[in-house]
């Protein structure tokens, strides 16, 4: 990656920036001071070196990276800085191609075994465009104590696109779904790191398949799925962890039984059935599968390290979301829990999209405040104020994000 182009994607906007655009930036005089434009090329990442200055990359192979959380601040997340997660090698994306890719429909609880080009299914199906919360299991889980194995994932292995695509639901039912079926088994082209069988193949709760929010998705925000979040088709399911929502997609099984594809075995994205002692050791047998994420928030805005003068309002914004329930309320507190203040919240734009949230903050006096964000859902969970309930594999994490600032 040249010098220039990472200045151009951490924000740098000059005279010569639509001359590095593959198109015609239109009304490009228009344009607020200050915006840059959307990095276009983030179609086409196709490695570690591709990704800009704003990436903070836990590993390379396989690919693992996020952003800062101030950059998730847009109701829809741009592909640019959605965070990226693979399990294995990612498939060689140059010599796909979405014409001839199909996608095939297959399992003990199938009635009649069916395969789908993406062109039969656009034809075939009504297609549906809808705004989804894709967030990692292990989201957070650098902040559990003591440490938790695994990757160090800060707050924002989360992000919420808007994908097109068709329904799950109609899919099967085009194909016949027996009396007998209890889960699905998503399959993908990426390979394990080793090269030698798949990365993951892991699977929902055959209900979760039935609902309007499960897609087999071939667009993310209005173009092709990058090569990054899953080219060129992808299984999204809103408010389950992400590492269902099978990148590059090549079939689904419906199953006569609970999945038992890769990363589906203990204690991969599984906690312990019973609550248990922060670095107890637990058994395989006593663990049980993440079906659903929980109720957390983001501050978005102000970032950690800001200063403001005495008197001044400080307007605190940010995301909620809860799994494949609504948040109900966002609370802010500066006074590390003895009081809060609650926010104004959006509704979702459609089940399992995130919810925006802001609130103004009057900071009595001068000197060092900790802003604290807590969401509760629409059965009355709430974050727990420091750490949730411990467990091996870090997986959950909804403590109340927090970020400092200083009064002057």
């Amino acid at each position: 990656m040249s010098i220039d182009r990472r200045k151009f994607l951490k924000g740098a906007v000059a005279t010569s920036v639509t001359a590095m655009l593959p198109i015609n930036w239109a009304f490009a005089q228009n344009r607020p001071a200050g915006m840059a434009p959307l990095d276009v090329s983030a179609v086409k990442w196709s490695n570690v070196d591709d990704l800009p200055e704003h990436f903070k990359v836990l590993n390379s192979s396989p690919l693992n990276a996020f952003p800062p959380e101030h950059l998730l601040a847009p109701v829809k997340t741009p592909a640019d800085v959605a965070f990226i997660r693979w399990n294995g090698q990612m498939p060689d994306f140059e010599n796909i191609d979405p014409d001839t890719w199909e996608f095939t429909v297959d399992g003990e609880s199938i009635e009649t075994p069916k395969t789908y080009t993406i062109a039969e299914l656009k034809r075939k199906f009504k297609t549906h465009t809808q705004q989804l919360v894709l967030e990692c299991g292990g989201n957070s889980r650098e902040n559990f104590y003591p440490n938790a194995k695994g990757n160090q994932w800060s707050n924002t292995a989360v992000f919420c696109a808007e994908w097109t695509g068709v329904l799950v639901k109609d899919v099967l039912a085009d194909c016949g779904v027996k009396s007998d079926a209890v889960y699905t088994a998503h399959y993908g082209a990426d390979k394990h790191i080793s090269g030698k069988g798949a990365a993951i193949s892991r699977g929902v709760p055959i209900e979760a398949a039935m609902n309007e929010n499960a897609m087999i998705a071939w667009g993310m925000n209005g173009e092709d799925i990058p090569y990054m979040h899953g080219y060129p088709l992808r299984i999204v399911f809103g408010g389950r962890p992400g590492s269902v929502s099978q990148k590059c997609a090549t079939g689904m099984g419906v199953r006569d039984r609970v999945h038992d594809g890769k990363k589906m075995e203990a204690p991969a994205y599984q906690v312990p059935k019973h609550p248990v002692a922060p670095g107890e050791k637990v058994a395989n047998k006593d663990f049980k599968i993440i079906e659903e994420m929980i109720v957390k928030s983001l501050i978005t805005a102000p970032q950690t390290g800001g200063e403001l003068a005495l008197g001044k309002s400080l307007e605190v914004s940010g995301h909620a979301w809860a799994g494949t329930r609504d948040v109900a309320k966002v609370e802010v507190s500066y006074d590390y829990g003895t009081t809060w203040q609650t926010a104004s919240l959006t509704k979702p734009v459609n089940p399992m999209a995130w919810q925006q949230w802001k609130v103004n903050l009057k900071l009595p006096q001068t000197g060092y405040y900790e802003i604290w964000a807590r969401a509760t859902d629409t059965k009355g969970d709430s974050q727990p104020m420091v750490q949730p309930q411990w467990n091996p594999k870090g997986y959950l994490f909804n403590g109340c994000h927090r970020v400092a600032v200083r009064v002057v």
